[in-house]
């Protein structure tokens, strides 16, 4: 925790609010906090550009602008200040300008502005969206998504079709096919294409996925990052999942090949892979495509693997096979003989280095959550969040030594809201395996005390709750509230090599009840403040599920629970939700095939046994646990007694995003387990 203790001493000593005017932290002070995104080295190494968010609670959103620093924590400055906001920079290969997507004209198009000052200029001027966009290495073009109808051979083709959608006096949809719905919108048959045009923005943009019934970037999460330029700029290398009728089971994304005029159909580099591979990376001398794949068809927590092939008819080799985690994000050191990645590492998103060659792996910041890297000369710049502190800049060395602070955007803010110390631990868990878990120490700690304590339960399942500073179950708003926090990585958590995640499956009420009710035990024999006679238990999404799970099983523990967006009965939220190849990896089949496995561990089934209260919390747009979950939550509580409350948010999906939703959120849960904890 060396590296951990270091971040937070640089932080107590950049001034800011005294010790007598701090408060404990709180949602107000998460919201208050901007959050650094998309940092981009410039070609030189001298600079980074990223995006900074604040949060406007008058406006009730949040507006991302463009800012400017040196590598070395000089010159920092603003460079855009629209109220629309912008994302997505990029910089052109002299360095001279940086690209970016706004909606300051009233749509969302590209736009560019020189480092050396001036006002940002225009360059697309589409009536459809842009989403994002890429550089060529030559300058002379650029790489822009739109959603268009796939079987529209121009802009017009797909504005026309909208126009007369609009103008339609029937407002009825006729699917023949899922998806009909997808994470939080209606399909309405547009699809992401990826567009290439000139770099002044001028001639008709060529669409190189034409025809394809599929989305680049990937739906609801894709980013610029599944698509790239080929070295010559002569072609896109591009992510796609285009599968037909199998869309909504299948996880067999591609990448491919296609030429930047369109006049060739786009060819399958992965075919062989019925996987997923994305995230395609050259090497500097063009030599080689990096990317990352798993190899089981229609799991999406396999681990992902590092893929090279050498460009462009080489075959795949993959490097990383003897590495237990799975890589994210990609980059190439400057001489080729390094890729480094990130990577979830028992409670932290470490950073390493891959030798491209022999596929040895060295980690270089150990500590903290490390979302975005990229090398700068002899220097690694990276951003990173950690419990007591949102995303800011760092740079290291090469060999991830003589870590040093590259912004400090939030300092003031963090001097002024005072926070819990985070300590990891670890015990025995099922099958006497090792299970990690953090605890976090209540606000102006005294050891003398006794403390309630949040028991807070990860969704995914194959997810964490780890070392970041989270904006939606971020432990600190609970510890500000004289709350201890207690986080158990269980059994099918991610970062603890694939075997652990894999654990999970078919067994969601088994291994992962265990691992929660040794890892509360332990960490109450652990740490004698906490006190075990005043626990509630909280969790979203699978840990929603849990919650319900825990209520019909482990009934006696908690003075009470909060469900958020979790499911009552699986066998119904199969036939609801709409990726439906995560059911049936984690069930074993579809229901009509194993219906003993979606009866397994069904919390409706243990609805008799319920007892303690609880509050359920669901949103109207959740389409991955639809909204009729928390309702037959809610009546069943109702109808056998139990004290309950139901918060309903009929504009929220699987997360509350708007700022003043947030705000409720957290004072009704807080309310909540005071009312259960404290009186």
């Amino acid at each position: 925790m060396r590296f951990l203790v270091l971040v937070v001493s640089l932080l107590m000593v950049t001034g800011g609010a005294t010790a007598g005017e701090s408060h404990p932290f709180s949602i107000h002070d998460m919201l208050a906090m901007d959050r650094l995104s998309d940092p981009q080295v410039s070609p030189d190494g001298k600079w980074v550009v990223f995006g900074r968010r604040t949060t406007d609670l008058d406006a009730n959103r949040g507006k991302s602008d463009l800012w400017l620093i040196g590598t070395d924590g000089e010159g920092l400055r603003r460079l855009t200040s629209h109220p629309s906001g912008e994302s997505n920079p990029r910089w052109s290969p002299d360095g001279s300008t940086i690209w970016f997507v706004s909606s300051r004209s009233g749509s969302s198009q590209v736009w560019k502005i020189r480092v050396d000052g001036g006002e940002a200029q225009q360059v697309t001027e589409y009536l459809l969206d842009v989403t994002s966009l890429a550089v060529a290495p030559d300058g002379k073009k650029i790489a822009v998504s739109m959603e268009v109808f796939p079987d529209c051979d121009t802009l017009d083709c797909t504005l026309e079709r909208l126009d007369a959608e609009a103008e339609a006096k029937t407002t009825g949809r006729v699917y023949d096919r899922l998806f009909f719905r997808h994470w939080d919108t209606w399909k309405d048959g547009r699809r992401a294409h990826v567009f290439v045009l000139a770099i002044d923005g001028t001639g008709e943009p060529v669409d190189v996925m034409a025809g394809m019934d599929a989305d680049c970037p990937s739906k609801p999460f894709g980013g610029p990052e599944e698509y790239t330029f080929t070295p010559d700029s002569a072609g896109i290398v591009f992510g796609a999942r285009d599968v037909g009728l199998e869309e909504a089971w299948s996880t067999d994304f591609d990448l491919y090949v296609a030429a930047i005029d369109g006049k060739s159909k786009p060819r399958c580099l992965t075919e062989a892979n019925e996987a997923w591979d994305t995230g395609p990376v050259f090497s500097p001398d063009g030599k080689t495509l990096a990317y990352v794949a798993m190899a089981r068809p229609r799991f999406e927590s396999d681990r992902t693997r590092i893929v090279l092939r050498d460009w462009p008819d080489g075959s795949p080799r993959v490097l990383t096979e003897d590495w237990d985690y799975s890589a994210r994000g990609l980059v190439w050191s400057a001489d080729g003989k390094t890729i480094y990645t990130n990577a979830n590492d028992r409670g932290q998103r470490s950073l390493f280095a891959v030798n491209a060659k022999s596929g040895k792996v060295k980690k270089l910041i150990g500590e903290g959550t490390v979302r975005a890297f990229a090398p700068a000369g002899d220097r690694m710049i990276f951003s990173m969040d950690h419990l007591r502190s949102p995303v800011e800049i760092y740079s290291s060395d090469l060999q991830g030594g003589d870590v040093r602070r590259v912004t400090r955007i939030n300092d003031e803010k963090l001097a002024a809201a005072r926070m819990g110390e985070p300590e990891q631990f670890s015990f025995k868990g099922w099958n006497d395996e090792t299970v990690y878990a953090y605890v976090v120490k209540p606000v102006d700690f005294d050891a003398g005390k006794k403390y309630p304590v949040a028991f807070l339960i990860h969704g995914g399942p194959q997810g964490s709750f780890g070392n970041d500073f989270h904006y939606r179950w971020n432990p600190q708003a609970y510890t500000g509230a004289g709350y201890a926090a207690v986080m158990v990585d269980f059994h099918g958590s991610v970062g603890y090599g694939q075997a652990f995640t894999d654990s999970i499956s078919g067994d969601w009420g088994g291994k992962p009840l265990e691992d929660l009710q040794k890892g509360l035990a332990a960490a109450l024999s652990k740490y004698p403040w906490l006190d075990g006679e005043r626990v509630a238990a909280l969790g979203a999404s699978y840990g929603g599920y849990m919650i319900n799970w825990i209520a019909g099983n482990w009934s006696d523990r908690f003075r009470c629970l909060v469900n958020h967006d979790g499911n009552l009965d699986e066998q119904l939220a199969y036939y609801d939700t709409e990726e439906l190849w995560f059911p049936e990896w984690e069930r074993g089949g579809t229901p009509w095939d194993v219906p003993e496995a979606y009866q397994k561990h069904n919390p409706i089934n243990h609805v008799a046994k319920w007892k303690t209260p609880m509050l359920v919390i669901h949103g109207a747009l959740d389409y991955r646990v639809v909204d009729t979950q928390g309702m037959s939550t809610f009546t069943a509580l109702q109808r056998r007694g139990i004290p309950s409350k139901f918060l309903y948010f009929p504009d929220e999906n699987h997360w509350v995003l708007q700022p003043h939703n947030s705000i409720q959120w957290h004072d009704t849960v807080i309310d909540w387990i005071d009312q259960w904890t404290k009186k």
